[in-house]
């Protein structure tokens, strides 16, 4: 990952994002569920926190959380911030946006994909009408 030292500014209608989510998660009933990045679990939309915007951009604000569809954000880019500390940056795709809110949102696996079992039927079983012709 790329480290870069200084300030960052967006341009056009450009959104950097920051605070994703790719690490292990804790399920309500503390289950520890590992990490899915890279697999098929893994396709899911995630929120982001914007970091900044570009001049152009009209739909969304710094500090407000948005859901990206999946996929739809750069590789992150590691940022020495003035302080010090260190945050990964990514931009965001605008057209990729499927809702924002001002709060951090509690529930991290909206519209998470799961596998499916597909089960085999057997035609005889469905329901036989109850009239005679």
């Amino acid at each position: 990952m790329s480290k870069v030292k200084g300030k960052l500014i967006p341009i056009r209608d450009n959104v950097l994002v920051t605070d994703m989510n790719f690490d292990a998660r804790v399920s309500k009933g503390g289950i520890v569920l590992p990490s899915d990045d890279g697999k098929s679990e893994g396709v899911r939309h995630r929120w982001g926190r914007v970091w900044a915007i570009g001049p152009e951009q009209k739909d969304v604000k710094v500090g407000e959380w948005i859901l990206l569809e999946h996929g739809r954000w750069t590789r992150g880019v590691t940022v020495e911030l003035e302080d010090g500390t260190e945050i990964i940056i990514r931009r965001a795709d605008i057209k990729a946006i499927l809702m924002v809110t001002e709060e951090k949102p509690a529930d991290d696996i909206f519209g998470i994909h799961s596998k499916v079992e597909h089960a085999t039927v057997d035609p005889s079983t469905f329901a036989q009408p109850s009239f005679e012709y």
